[in-house]
């Protein structure tokens, strides 16, 4: 899954140290989260929406292959 949260932390000036803060995780998390490597709970997803000041389905990006994994 892409994500545009690097773009939108930019916005608001705030580093993956500090976005891992507000929401709770590990930078690391934040990191594998932004390089699309970990998938984020819908909660985790949520938090990271909200200290952004966006909305969930503005900021992930769902792969068109998505819909294939869920077939099988």
């Amino acid at each position: 899954m892409k994500t545009r949260i690097k773009e939108f932390r930019a916005k608001y000036d705030l580093t993956q140290a500090e976005l891992a803060k507000k929401v709770g995780v590990r930078r690391e998390t934040i990191l594998f989260v932004e390089r699309g490597e970990y998938n984020p709970s819908l909660l985790l997803a949520n938090k990271i929406a909200k200290v952004l000041n966006t909305k969930i389905d503005e900021l992930f990006i769902f792969d068109e292959n998505w819909n294939d994994l869920l077939k099988e």
